[in-house]
């Protein structure tokens, strides 16, 4: 038994089919990097996984305990599974301190002075404790997805899923949310990514999905996909990823 399993899984919009029978297995403490051109459903993926959206067939599985279809307690669901987008979310009324605590407190009960002191430890460790009063709009872009990336820590989820989150920041700030997620990962995080930075994908992750058409059309370690890739699909994108100077 995997971590994670997701089985067969199909999403569709009306007549629009985005997932058509996903098969994946993450086992725990790997870094699942998910490639591919856009629309080819990684996005939705990640949503099915965290119970956003509801899944049209199939299943999905986290240490053996079914979390799709009918009677899964979303709330639960989303207390084990943090997730990140590339739009930061956080709220603009509440100081980032404010926003880092505010799910313990309310979901976990967890008395705010040790919110406060577990959430302040979050932001020392990725150089923001000096922003805990600041408000989002005065931070850049970097820090903001980082403490959208410490929100979800804060939760102590067992996995994390992260869509595209680096695409909406300037190439300069990328990099300071890159290391956050490297150090997650030396730490033995569970992550899924959604990603088009190859680079990072190459170095980091323990498998790598190539992603066309709704199914995982490849996959393997990011020295057998990145380096040898056995389908024509795989190799025409990476090409063009190349070409583009991404990796």
């Amino acid at each position: 038994m995997s971590f994670l399993e997701i089985r067969n899984v199909h999403k569709h919009y009306g007549n629009v089919e985005v997932l058509r029978g996903i098969n994946l297995d993450v086992e725990e403490h790997q870094v699942v990097c998910l490639i591919g051109p856009s629309g080819c459903g990684k996005s939705t993926l990640l949503r099915c996984v965290n119970g956003l959206e509801a899944i049209s067939a199939g299943e999905i599985r986290l240490e053996g305990d079914r979390i799709t279809g009918p009677g899964v307690d979303l709330d639960r669901l989303r207390r084990e599974v943090g997730i990140v987008f590339q739009s930061f979310n956080l709220f603009p009324h509440m100081t980032v301190l404010q926003n880092v605590t505010l799910a313990p407190v309310q979901v976990l009960k967890i008395p705010r002075a040790e919110a406060e002191e577990r959430a302040m430890g979050l932001l020392r460790r990725i150089g923001l404790e000096h922003k805990a009063s600041e408000y989002p709009d005065r931070l850049s872009g970097g820090q903001q997805q980082r403490v959208a990336i410490v929100r979800a820590l804060a939760m102590e989820p067992k996995l994390m899923l992260l869509d595209e989150i680096t695409s909406a920041l300037d190439p300069e700030l990328v990099s300071e949310v890159l290391n956050l997620l490297r150090e997650l990962a030396s730490e033995g995080m569970t992550m899924i990514l959604a990603t088009h930075e190859m680079g990072f994908a190459k170095e980091v992750a323990s498998k790598v999905c190539f992603l066309h058409q709704g199914v995982v059309h490849e996959e393997g370690p990011p020295e057998q996909i990145f380096g040898n890739p056995q389908k024509e699909r795989t190799k025409e994108f990476l090409s063009s990823i190349i070409e583009a100077g991404r990796l």
